[in-house]
């Protein structure tokens, strides 16, 4: 009995269900950084908006910082375009597969929050010739001019969301132009509307024929002919003029008309030699000059690698030089902006420039001087060098945080001070109560801090290590001068993929904000002391070397070398400035960090052991190496040693060949089972946990569920050279020796399930710059199955994780309870495991693997808040398994409070690059540009609450569909109907679709019998009855309807937006509850085909019959006279009634 209580904690009491309902609560928040793959974009001048779309099918939508919306469009599609509607608030999107789906942002009904929905989708056949090639939205938005591989124009009605009858063909537009251009032009280009006349465009052909073309007159005005291959075109202002620009990098100024010869003769800007083609090209006139902005047409034999986007006006001339590709680019002017019908203004006049490239989004100013780039308040380059580490710091104190602020602003200096130009919709999320900061390590040595208090991901300030170290650096400068050479280029973006040196790169960072000491560790054995100034200084750095493997004469290093530092004064500049640094020997990438801003202690972990500094005293502490003593070759990039490779291949072969013989043993005695019906199972899969903590014996194979209770775990190698590398390091001050007296410890975890648990002594007061610091080992702890150890927490008396240092003293924390005993938790791989203190006896445990076959990939001990008790808060175990499941467990008894699935198992980058905040949040690279944020705490609110304020009448109605007669195929298109006409009726006054099936029932079957022409017919009655109309709607109201057995029948005839009052549609029912009777005679067929129809109207008392009476149709009504007239000349014998 008492062995059962020990290895089974108490069961939870029946409120904690309810509990756990405050306080967890697993959900999405918010996407943050720079969308994966980009390959449209588009941007509303009138609501200020921006989107983008990616080869994922998403799309992304930013208005003022903190105004986004994201949508995903259902099929595994490529956004090739996209069209804002302007004002509406609405998107078009052209797909890969040649489908345009329609977008709308609409407010929720608590008017605090909005979202990005796909209203309408319309698919054009996917074959070569009605592949859409070029796209252009007439000026007052009602039609989308489509323009195909095969030379067609196709004509989208954006209202309807359907193609128009009228095409553009090719042989027509041929027809009309001159005997000497009448060549295969090729596939449409280009298509750009007159900025004047809304009735005329140009289109642009592959081959350089473009043709002015008139609509309404359906000919063409002009011809244009040019003997390069065409890649855009563009109207000036006025209208008068138009420019073309071509694939061998030249741009031609046209008369709109006169089409004989150009207005200016071609223009090749940075020729003559050989050019790329110009992709792209803009025309904006301005008070000064105006301005020619275009992509590519670069030298192709000196800078053809290049990618630019260039911007000449006058004398000016940039040329933008980015490190990716140029998707697209945007140019912004005010006359879009304010333009009015009435009142247009007489210049464009261009103010910014938005550069959409495959790894950013670059803004430029174009009315500040030298045209400088905007700071991003959004949309960041995460990935400017590849991210490496991360580490989230909550409740930064306000100095810290001002201090960040300032020195951050120092480093934007150059970049425009104008207002970030894109301010659409509007955001009611309340400013944190709290400074939070994420750090991202990179590649190239740099730490980056980002603002992570709301919705947005602010850049704050860049750090860099390189200045410590002999390292030729490349350091392209986003707003620098421009180079003396021809083309004038100038790099602008962040984005740069190229390291200077592997070995600068960050592997661990941790980050004390009431100490304001930033500790990072390299790839290269580097670990970097920094402390926060305001102001820069001059000194030199030398760094203490600690030698782990000793002087162990067997040992070789392989590796890289370490980084050479700098001799003598360097100067640092306002910000962190390094004041020690550790250099561990061999020169192995750090794979554990932890330091103790109290103690002033710093500890770092390699695959070869541990170094423990005193960065005050700048001097060692001690060191160990956790190599095995037979394994001492220092290969850090093998698994294994080559000495031992033929060792290890025989016991592996030996345990595979072992492995399939009982493999073989227990499919035998499967097999001789089969005829017994009566097998008794000795394990049940619905088995929890506690069972497998019972230390129950595994079933046997052959009668063991697919899921077993608990899992056989194979016991690791203790000889894998990986074995010997610090997973964790942990400071703590607990009771280590015995049970009265605590001191600080250091904590040691391996990757063989060794853990280490060191005495410190720290000298006090005065003495602590003078007397040495002693670490010496007091315990060690060997897991059984050798799993690695990748965190551990000590937990005093009150269930409580201790705090972290000096958050005591700034009574930011609670003391801990030093009167009880207190427990250390070690977490491995496989399990989660409580020992009691100092005794380190194993109090409970929790086997992760055993259970369900996943192992444990992230830990972090976190503070849960009750969502609706501010004083009640707990502390638990949050944990991400290799499956990409979250699971949070109890820190007293380690019951599993809550899972969740996260990220895709097959997701490794995601699940190696999570992280977790002190108060239940998540942060995980969803692609190499972007994190998702996630919470576990039902408290936390970290979604964007954006809505977007529409004037007016600016999204028109849909129009009502043409009259014709009810077909069998057309009841998806009536359903569309439908589901546009409850959008407009209000929530009172329709339907539900159970009332409606009653009112069905009460007809029993004798819908069966219908026609064509004058009854209703089985589609209509089944479209009431799957979306709840409150009409016959037009298609499957024109019927003729006679009073038969009822007194009162009401029918109400409506347009499709007006659809208002519920009836229900039945044949007449006999005494019997049969159908009635037929008259099956040739005669009466011919002469008297009469249907009695019966119109129920299922209503809840007044509401409905108030509907009713404001729905009645008058026996004059046009509309049924028309029916009469129809009905008589079809030779039916119908009587109509419509009484209220």
């Amino acid at each position: 009995m008492f062995k059962f209580l020990r290895r089974h904690p108490p069961k939870e009491s029946e409120g904690r269900e309810s509990q756990k309902k405050e306080l967890f609560g697993f959900r999405r928040l918010i996407e943050h950084g720079f969308p994966s793959k980009p390959s449209a974009l588009a941007f509303d001048p009138k609501l200020k908006l921006l989107a983008i779309g990616t080869k994922s099918g998403a799309l992304r939508v930013f208005g003022a910082p903190g105004a986004e919306w994201t949508g995903q469009h259902k099929e595994d599609v490529q956004v090739a375009q996209l069209f804002f509607l302007p004002e509406q608030g609405r998107l078009i999107s052209l797909c890969s597969d040649n489908s345009l789906h329609l977008w709308e942002i609409n407010n929720g009904k608590d008017g605090k929050s909005s979202s990005l929905d796909e209203v309408n989708q319309f698919s054009i056949e996917n074959n070569k010739m009605k592949t859409v090639s070029a796209c252009c939205l007439t000026t007052n938005y009602e039609q989308l001019l489509l323009g195909t591989e095969g030379g067609n124009i196709l004509i989208l009605d954006v209202k309807a969301f359907s193609l128009m009858d009228q095409i553009i063909y090719q042989d027509v537009v041929m027809q009309n132009v001159p005997d000497d251009f009448k060549v295969n032009p090729g596939a449409v280009e280009s298509i750009a509307v007159h900025s004047k006349d809304p009735d005329k465009f140009l289109i642009g052909y592959n081959r350089g024929l473009i043709v002015l073309w008139d609509i309404k007159a359906s000919n063409s005005e002009q011809t244009y002919n040019s003997t390069q291959q065409l890649e855009s075109i563009c109207w000036s202002r006025n209208g008068e003029e138009f420019m073309s620009a071509h694939a061998d990098g030249s741009y031609i100024v046209w008369s709109s008309s006169d089409s004989t010869e150009p207005k200016e003769p071609a223009l090749t800007p940075y020729g003559p030699f050989p050019c790329k083609s110009i992709g792209k090209i803009d025309w904006k006139t301005a008070k000064a000059d105006p301005f020619i902005i275009f992509s590519g047409g670069m030298p192709r034999a000196s800078y053809g690698d290049k990618h630019t986007v260039s911007i000449m006006q006058g004398s000016n001339h940039v040329v933008l030089d980015f490190t990716s590709k140029v998707i697209d680019f945007v140019t912004m002017t005010r006359a879009n902006e304010s333009d009015t019908e009435e009142d247009r203004a007489e210049y464009d006049e261009p103010h910014s420039l938005l550069v959409l490239v495959e790894e950013e989004l670059v803004a430029i100013d174009l009315d500040s001087d030298k045209w400088p780039t905007y700071q991003l308040p959004y949309v960041n380059s995460l990935h400017s060098s590849a991210i490496t580490c991360s580490q989230h710091v909550s409740n930064v104190p306000e100095q810290l945080w001002t201090k960040i602020t300032d020195v951050g602003q120092s480093q934007m200096a150059a970049y425009s001070k104008r207002p970030w130009p894109i301010t659409g919709g509007s955001t009611d999320s309340l400013e944190s109560s709290s400074h939070d900061l994420l750090l991202t390590g990179h590649e190239d040595g740099t730490v980056r801090f980002w603002n992570a208090s709301g919705s947005c991901l602010q850049f704050m300030y860049k750090l860099s290590t390189c200045s410590l170290f002999n390292v030729d650096v490349h350091t392209p400068d986003s707003n620098g001068e421009m180079e003396e050479e021809w083309p004038p280029f100038r790099k602008v973006g962040t984005f740069d993929p190229y390291s200077d040196d592997p070995r600068l790169g960050i592997q661990k960072i941790a980050l004390c904000p009431l100490s304001e000491v930033l500790v990072v560790a390299g790839t290269a054995g580097q670990v970097i002391t920094l402390q926060m100034e305001r102001e820069e200084r001059e000194q030199e750095i030398k760094p203490v070397t600690v030698n782990i493997v000793g002087d162990r004469d067997n040992f070789v290093w392989k590796g890289h070398e370490a980084v050479t530092p700098k001799e003598g004064d360097v100067k640092y500049p306002a910000g962190y400035q390094p004041t020690c640094m550790m250099q561990l020997y061999p020169p192995a990438a750090c794979t554990a960090l932890a330091f103790h801003s109290e103690w002033q202690l710093v500890g770092a972990g390699t695959a070869h052991g541990f170094g423990l500094l005193d960065y005050v005293q700048k001097k060692e502490v001690t060191n160990r190496c956790t190599l095995n003593p037979q394994d001492l070759t220092g290969t850090s990039d093998t698994t294994m040693s080559r000495r031992k490779s033929f060792k290890k291949s025989l016991r592996e072969s030996f345990r595979r060949l072992r492995r399939r013989r009982s493999e073989r043993r227990a499919k035998a005695k499967e097999d001789a089972s089969k005829g017994d019906k009566n097998i008794e199972e000795k394990t049940s899969p619905e088995a929890g946990p506690s069972t497998a903590a019972a230390g129950e014996p595994p079933a046997s194979p052959a009668l063991s569920e697919p899921k077993p209770v608990e899992r056989s775990v194979e016991f690791r190698s203790t000889e894998d050279s990986m074995a010997s590398m610090v997973r964790c390091l942990y400071f703590a001050d607990t009771f280590i020796v015995n049970g009265h007296s605590h001191n600080p410890s250091l904590w040691v975890g391996t990757n063989g399930g060794h853990v280490f648990v060191y005495n410190v002594t720290v000298p006090s007061g005065e003495k602590r710059n003078e007397d040495s610091v002693t670490c010496i080992l007091a315990k060690e702890i060997k897991l059984r199955h050798h799993a690695p150890v990748i965190s551990i927490g000590v937990v005093d008396g009150k269930s409580r994780i201790l705090p972290e240092s000096l958050e005591v003293q700034h009574e930011r924390a609670k003391a801990p309870d030093m009167s009880s005993h207190h427990s250390v938790i070690i977490c491995s791989e496989e399990q989660l495991k409580i020992f009691t203190l100092p005794q380190l006896k194993a109090k409970w445990k929790f086997k992760l693997t055993a259970v369900d076959g996943s192992r444990i990939r992230k830990v972090a001990f976190v503070n849960f808040r009750s969502r609706s008790d501010e004083n009640y808060s707990e502390n638990d175990i949050a944990c991400l398994s290799n499956l990409g499941e979250l699971s949070v467990y109890s820190v007293s008894t380690l019951r599993q409070q809550m899972q969740a699935s996260a990220i895709r198992r097959e997701d490794i980058n995601g699940i190696t690059s999570f992280i977790f905040t002190r108060y239940g949040q998540g942060f995980f690279l969803l692609t190499s540009s972007e994190y998702q944020r996630i919470s576990l705490s039902a408290r936390t609110q970290g979604e964007p609450t954006c809505t977007l304020e529409l004037a007016e009448g600016m999204r028109p109605e849909p129009p009502p569909e043409p009259e014709t007669e009810p077909e069998a195929g057309a009841e998806g298109g009536e359903e569309q109907q439908a589901k546009e006409g409850e959008g407009e009726a209000t929530q009172g006054e329709q339907y539900d679709n159970e009332d409606i099936s009653e009112a069905l029932n009460e007809t029993v079957d004798s819908m069966a019998n219908t026609t064509v022409d004058a009854e209703i017919t089985q589609d209509s009655v089944a479209i009431i009855d799957h979306t709840g109309d409150t009409s016959v709607t037009s298609n499957a109201s024109e019927t003729v309807v006679t009073e038969a057995t009822t007194s009162e029948t009401t029918t109400t005839i409506t347009s499709n937006t007006t659809t208002e009052a519920t009836t229900v549609i039945a044949q007449e029912v006999t005494q019997g509850g049969d159908a009635p009777e037929q008259n099956t005679s040739d005669d009466t067929k011919a002469s008297q085909q009469k249907v009695e129809i019966e119109v129920v109207a299922k209503i809840e008392e007044i509401k409905i019959s108030e509907k009713i009476v404001e729905n009645k149709v008058d026996d004059d009504d046009p509309a049924l006279e028309k029916q009469k007239n129809n009905a008589m000349q079809n030779g039916h014998d119908e009587e109509i009634t419509a009484a209220s």
